[in-house]
C-alpha cells in the first residue's frame, strides 16, 4: 500500500487535453420535407478532403460558447438561430492525432446544437474546400466520430420540438398554423399528430396570439397569422409533450 499522497507508479499519467467545439447546424426545408445538416469539406489533415461538421479548436482565453458562435459566423450568415450545448464526446482514440508521438494529448469535442432558418441561411465558404446542406437521412461518410454527433443532435432536435418553443426561434415573427405544422411533421413525421388535433391543442394552450392578419396563398381560404407569446408560454416551460 502506498503512503498517503503518493501516487502509485503503476497508475496511468494524467491526460493532456485539447478541446474542440463541433456544431451540428440543422435546418428544415419544409418545401421538400427534409431535415438538413450543414457539412463542410476539410481542407487540412486529418481527414483532408472528407466531409465533417463545422468545428474549431478552442483558443486561449475563449469560452466554449464563444468558440461555438465563432464557428457559426465563419460558416453561415443568418438572422435567427437557436444554439445550445449538446454533449461532450471524449472517448480515447476518437482523433487520429492521438498517438505516442503526441505525448499523450487527447482531443475532446464539446458539441453544440443549432437550428437556423433554411430560407435565410447564406453560406460562408472561407477556409474550407466545400460547404453544403445534407439531408440527415443521406449523410456521407464523415471525419472523426461526427456521424455519432449528428445522430445525438438529431434526437435532441426531435425532443426539443416536443416540449420547448425552439421552432419559434426559426419561424418568421408571424406564421400560419399550417407553417408550424409543416415544420413539425418534417422533423417528427406525419404520424406524430393530425393537423386538426395539432391545431386544437395549440390554440387551447394559449401561447399563440392571433395577429388579426391573414395570409392568402393560392385559391384557398386566407389563413390567420399568429405570433408566439413567450410570456404566455412561461408556465408551460419544461413540461414534456406539450404539443402532442
Amino acid at each position: 500500500m502506498s503512503e498517503r499522497g503518493i501516487k502509485p507508479s503503476n497508475q496511468p499519467a494524467l491526460a493532456d487535453f485539447k478541446v474542440s467545439v463541433d456544431t451540428v447546424i440543422f435546418s428544415v426545408d419544409t418545401q421538400q420535407n427534409r431535415v438538413l445538416v450543414l457539412l463542410i469539406m476539410r481542407r487540412d489533415d486529418p481527414f483532408s478532403g472528407q466531409w465533417s461538421l463545422p468545428g474549431t479548436l478552442v483558443r486561449q482565453g475563449e469560452s466554449l460558447e464563444d468558440a461555438a458562435h465563432r464557428v457559426l459566423v465563419e460558416k453561415i450568415r443568418v438572422n435567427n438561430l437557436y444554439l445550445e450545448q449538446l454533449y461532450t464526446f471524449g472517448g480515447p482514440h476518437r482523433d487520429p492525432r492521438e498517438s505516442p508521438k503526441s505525448f499523450g494529448v487527447r482531443y475532446l469535442s464539446v458539441s453544440y446544437f443549432a437550428l437556423v432558418r433554411f430560407e435565410e441561411a447564406q453560406f460562408i465558404a472561407e477556409g474550407v474546400s466545400g460547404i453544403a446542406w445534407y439531408p440527415v437521412k443521406q449523410i456521407p461518410s464523415l471525419a472523426f466520430d461526427h456521424g455519432k454527433i449528428i445522430e445525438y443532435g438529431y434526437q435532441r432536435l426531435r425532443n426539443k420540438l416536443e416540449y420547448s418553443p425552439v421552432a419559434f426561434d426559426v419561424l418568421p415573427d408571424v406564421f400560419t398554423l399550417s407553417d408550424l405544422y409543416q415544420l413539425y411533421t418534417t422533423v417528427l413525421g406525419e404520424n406524430f399528430s393530425d393537423y386538426s388535433n395539432f391545431r386544437t391543442r395549440l390554440l387551447k394552450l394559449g401561447f399563440l396570439a392571433d395577429t388579426g392578419l391573414k395570409a392568402s396563398r393560392g385559391a384557398g381560404r386566407p389563413a390567420s397569422l399568429y405570433r408566439f407569446d413567450a410570456e404566455a408560454f412561461a408556465p408551460l416551460k419544461d413540461k414534456p409533450l406539450v404539443f402532442l
